[in-house]
């Protein structure tokens, strides 16, 4: 493993330990008030935090496996098992969701269920909630944005969407303590729609990276321009890209003088190559061919 992949592990980890310690001690909290304060929007948003403790276990391992190296049955490398991990991440949530929005629906739709008024305590565990949960959104994207990791930020959305249903919590509460109970199942059910609307982001985005999906058109823009200044490049005829996991995979046909020989012309490819995985830390790989110069201009972007 190089240092780089070593460095970027070590800071999935830490970061997924310290998140870790903060959910389960959320988690707890939101479910000792949900209780005895008799908050079903309290309970739902306890449930959500404890789904958080499973689903950065599983981030973890993405992290671990996707890092390992090539090896003779995997030459590509293992990076599409963190989008495994985000997937399985992802369908955690909607379930997690799912089972929120049928508990609120229960106690809106059966007349016959009495619909108890929280306590005040509730209150102070929304708010608590949602000073930590943003804290740990934030602390978690920087990591994710630095590393480059997927499963990383698919897990600091995972923060972002409980912050939310905090705020909802707040909201709900709030309203029944105001004398209209069913708002705290109202807000119960606004807050699975808030989850299962971030679990299937995260699962669209990942089946996008399993399915060699190209990079998005400002990011080979950029990378065209590069190329067309290095020395010796007249054109591009051709230029691929796709995504590949968390990382980028580049095939790219240039054009350069018919008249220089094999070593110039293979100094070019190198250039190109080298200066394309150095400009862009996401290329995992760059394929650069290079064809004679015939009969079109050099490329402007």
């Amino acid at each position: 493993m190089t240092s780089q992949k070593r460095e970027a592990e070590r800071i999935a980890m830490k970061v997924s330990r310290n998140t870790i310690i903060g959910n389960f001690m959320l988690s707890v909290l939101k479910f000792g008030c949900g209780f005895f304060g008799k908050s079903s929007a309290m309970l739902s948003d306890a449930v959500h935090s404890a789904s958080d403790v499973l689903s950065t276990i599983v981030v973890m391992i993405g992290v671990k496996l996707s890092n390992k190296e090539s090896d003779k049955k995997h030459p590509y490398g293992h990076e599409r098992l963190e989008c495994i991990a985000a997937i399985i991440l992802g369908i955690i949530l909607f379930a997690t969701g799912a089972g929120i929005a049928v508990s609120g629906i229960q106690k809106i739709w059966f007349k016959g269920t009495e619909i108890a008024v929280p306590k005040g305590t509730t209150l102070w565990a929304a708010g608590i909630s949602i000073a930590v949960k943003e804290v740990m959104y934030w602390y978690t994207k920087l990591a994710a944005d630095k590393i480059h990791s997927d499963a990383l930020l698919a897990d600091a959305w995972h923060h972002r969407s409980d912050a939310l249903s905090s705020v909802g919590s707040l909201i709900g509460i709030a309203g029944a303590k105001l004398g209209y109970p069913v708002c705290d199942p109202i807000t119960c059910v606004i807050i699975a729609g808030v989850i299962v609307k971030a679990a299937a982001g995260i699962i669209i985005n990942s089946f996008r990276k399993m399915v060699d999906e190209s990079c998005d058109d400002t990011l080979v823009s950029s990378m065209k321009n590069m190329i067309l200044e290095q020395e010796g490049v007249l054109g591009i005829d051709e230029m691929k890209t796709r995504m590949f996991g968390a990382k980028i995979y580049v095939d790219i046909d240039i054009a350069a003088d018919g008249e220089i020989s094999l070593d110039q012309a293979h100094k070019i490819a190198e250039k190109v190559h080298d200066t394309v995985e150095e400009q862009f830390p996401d290329v995992k790989h760059c394929m650069v061919h290079v064809s004679p110069y015939l009969f079109h201009t050099k490329e402007k972007k």
